[in-house]
């Protein structure tokens, strides 16, 4: 097999100056947790991969920490603060330079940068002073006049641009000193063009799409999540029993730090465990006198509040209690019920099931109940 062939030399700049506050995150988006580590970091990771040196990031004013703690772990790049324009962020950034032959300046917002844009873009370099990557036009086009369509654009010779942008670093370093301040400039490829100069187009990918809004966060979720839960507490005389929300009748209760319901807190690890949330424990401490006694309602309604944050919502929850005694059939209705209400769901959503072991083990010994919840959740 044909090895490929190393790529040119370049250096890099990535543009992660902006507030990003339309992305609904409760930082500015290019330090938000998008596919398990901060927006900035997966385009970082791939620059650096693919060998840029120097590679300098153009952050916000007051932003060294947070950007420091996205990165944290990687070296080979350079912070600047940024400008009042995207424009002023990246004439900045190239000021850091001392030399390069060619540079790549990326959008921060981009994260899942596949490494053939990078190749494309720098093969052109080598007859075009710049070049872009840039997809089709596939919907028709209208041109709005105080909201009525006034007329159509040819969308055949519209193209829609992306980042990573490339450069002859002389060339796109000279177009940003005679850059006009009082000029708005989209990207760095209208910089190169008021000065003259020619820019290619190269292949872009539907993967290079900008994350701007909390909907472009969300998408990045998968639609479906599955977390298991499995508690057990032991029966005691003088305790009340608690199970799937309701108080049943029975000679023995459950003991335990709160009111035990060992069926609740099944689903509450069922839930939290999809979503990547921990367990009961870690959020309810056995060790904290507050919870001592409490009522497991509190718990699944927080497991719920959290599946939301999260992004998802129920789809459905499937209950089995096992014990041998009280008898579940009688109650089985009232806990669906119980248990819908607590998270805000259809009680078709909501299966509870019961089984015995046969008179084996703790549970069928009569010393305690045990119950198991797997939940399932979607995305929003």
């Amino acid at each position: 097999m044909q090895d490929t062939p190393p790529l040119p030399s370049f250096a890099a700049i990535v543009v992660a100056a902006g507030q990003g506050l339309r992305a609904g995150q409760p930082l500015p988006k290019q330090f938000a947790i998008w596919r398990g580590k901060p927006v900035l970091r997966h385009s970082v990771e791939i620059l650096l991969a693919a060998g840029a040196d120097p590679l300098v990031i153009a952050i916000p004013v007051g932003g060294e920490n947070a950007t420091r703690d996205a990165l944290a772990g990687l070296d080979g790049f350079t912070l600047v603060e940024g400008g009042d324009t995207r424009q002023q962020s990246v004439a900045r950034a190239l000021a850091m330079i001392a030399s390069a032959e060619r540079i790549l300046i990326h959008d921060a917002a981009r994260p899942n940068l596949p490494p053939q844009v990078i190749e494309y873009l720098l093969g052109a370099l080598e007859i075009h002073p710049g070049a872009i990557p840039v997809l089709p036009v596939v919907d028709s086009l209208s041109i709005d006049t105080d909201g009525v369509m006034s007329g159509s654009a040819p969308r055949d010779q519209l193209r829609r641009v992306q980042t990573p942008q490339a450069f002859r670093f002389s060339a796109i370093r000279d177009a940003h000193q005679a850059w006009q301040g009082d000029q708005n400039a989209g990207d760095d490829a209208q910089v190169l063009r008021a000065a003259g100069e020619q820019v290619a187009h190269v292949p872009g990918d539907e993967r290079l799409a900008k994350l701007t809004f909390a909907e472009d966060f969300m998408a990045a979720l998968p639609p479906i999540r599955t977390g298991m839960g499995f508690d057990v507490h032991r029966l005691s005389t003088g305790e009340e029993l608690w199970l799937g929300g309701i108080r049943i009748e029975h000679d023995k209760g459950l003991a335990g730090h709160s009111d035990a319901d060992v069926a609740l807190h099944a689903i509450v690890d069922a839930l939290l465990g999809a979503i990547g949330g921990g367990d009961i424990g870690s959020h309810f401490p056995p060790s904290d006198p507050q919870w001592k006694g409490a009522s497991s309602d509190r718990f699944l309604t927080h497991a719920g509040r959290l599946v939301d944050e999260a992004g998802y919502f129920v789809g459905n929850i499937d209950l089995t209690i096992i014990c041998e005694a009280p008898k579940i059939g009688p109650h089985r209705d009232a806990m669906r019920a119980r248990i819908a209400g607590l998270l805000g769901v259809d009680i078709g959503a909501i299966s509870v099931k019961a089984t015995t072991t046969e008179r084996l083990g703790l549970t069928g010994r009569g010393e305690g109940i045990a119950a198991q919840a797997v939940a399932t959740l979607l995305r929003k």
